[in-house]
């Protein structure tokens, strides 16, 4: 009986999980899809055409007459598709859209995820130095909404009562857990339109 009833919990334990790993990594309907392992850093003349799921930080926003471009921070991207919140960087790119996407909205260092097609490379000047930035003419641009610090709890069976400050007979089922900082990872907006279409509504994080 006790066997019987251990392995029913067992089983229902490890489908909640499932369920919630699953619904932590799904992945938004326009990032789906089987997309090379290019970077900004590896891509070259010859990967002109070549379709590319990249993301990163915004370093600047430039509109213009008929588009807006991006300079970008590549960073790797999460399962959920989101940059990773690292030093870590691919190198730069511009991701070009058409329509006004406001400078005072896409500020430096908001988070985008775009697809798109790579169309040319550009050489700008870094400083002194002359880099070279793949051009993605891009297709579904999604801003992430602005990081917000939380605290996760972990409860931790083996955590001593006699090193809690507090009398232990105040805690029942044992101590408070263990804090642990962690961030709260929204979705993204998919496919912004552009400020001013009949589309468009207030871009907000």
């Amino acid at each position: 009986m006790n066997t019987h009833f251990s392995s029913l919990r067992s089983g229902t334990v490890l489908l909640f999980a499932t369920i919630a790993l699953s619904a932590c990594v799904s992945v938004p309907e326009q990032f789906r899809g089987e997309y090379p392992g290019l970077t900004p850093q590896t891509a070259t003349e010859s990967d002109l055409g070549t379709r590319v799921r990249w993301g990163g930080v915004i370093l600047d926003t430039q509109p213009s007459r008929e588009q807006t471009c991006f300079e970008l921070l590549s960073r790797p991207l999460r399962k959920s598709m989101r940059p990773e919140d690292s030093d870590q960087t691919l190198g730069r790119f511009i991701a070009c859209k058409t329509g006004f996407y406001d400078p005072e909205v896409f500020v430096r260092g908001r988070e985008l995820t775009l697809t798109g097609t790579i169309s040319r490379i550009d050489l700008r000047k870094v400083g002194e130095f002359d880099y070279r930035y793949p051009v993605v003419e891009a297709e579904f641009v999604s801003m992430w909404p602005e990081r917000q610090d939380v605290i996760y709890y972990e409860y931790d069976m083996f955590y001593s009562p006699y090193y809690w400050p507090y009398p232990y007979y105040r805690y029942p089922y044992g101590p408070p857990h263990r804090p642990h900082p962690g961030t709260r990872d929204k979705g993204p907006r998919i496919d912004l339109p552009p400020a001013g279409s009949k589309d468009s509504k207030p871009q907000k994080g």
